[in-house]
């Protein structure tokens, strides 16, 4: 998946990660709309490549630590979006059903056979060795207080519940010369 703006720094330090996290935050598109003054209008998504060594065995590891920030759905109607943030919206919606379409093809029972559709979407593609094999996912859901967003969080705990539910499946990908498992 190539991903546009993408900046690389080297991080030394909890310090530098706090000070990009920040820095990432106020980069981060939002607009108002009728439905929330400060809607995220993309999602964030942080990427730290980890690399370990023993200094007793010299043994070296290696990880990826996916942070993602995911916009909220919004429903049309009440949003009252137009314009760029209709089409900001329709992506949005479109990328966490793909998500979702992901989610449920994982947690089929023939899944290990199954075709999993990561390509459907840039998040799931970027995110699909995040979601298989020896990879651990934890998911967050913020739901508003306010009794007026009770369709949305019902429909937020609906998703999260389902994705908690989801037994993963060890599969193996080959991609070129790499098998992940």
């Amino acid at each position: 998946t190539i991903i546009t703006n993408v900046t690389t720094c080297p991080i030394k330090s909890t310090d530098s990660v706090d000070a990009l996290l920040r820095k990432a935050n106020k980069l981060r598109s939002t607009a108002s709309t009728a439905a929330n003054d400060r809607s995220s209008r993309s999602h964030s998504i942080f990427v730290i490549h980890l690399n370990g060594v023993n200094k007793i065995t010299g043994e070296e590891s290696k990880g990826i630590l996916n942070l993602v920030d995911l916009a909220g759905s919004e429903r049309i109607n009440m949003s009252q979006v137009v314009g760029e943030r209709l089409r900001e919206t329709q992506n949005i919606n479109r990328s966490l059903s793909c998500l979702g379409d992901v989610i449920n093809a994982l947690g089929s029972p023939d899944a290990a056979k199954r075709h999993i559709p990561f390509r459907n979407s840039k998040l799931t593609y970027l995110l699909q060795y995040s979601l298989m094999g020896n990879s651990k996912t934890l998911m967050f859901v913020n739901i508003s207080a306010c009794f007026d967003n009770i369709n949305e969080n019902l429909n937020s705990l609906r998703f999260a519940s389902k994705v908690n539910s989801t037994k993963m499946v060890t599969r193996k990908v080959d991609e070129g010369h790499k098998v992940y498992k």
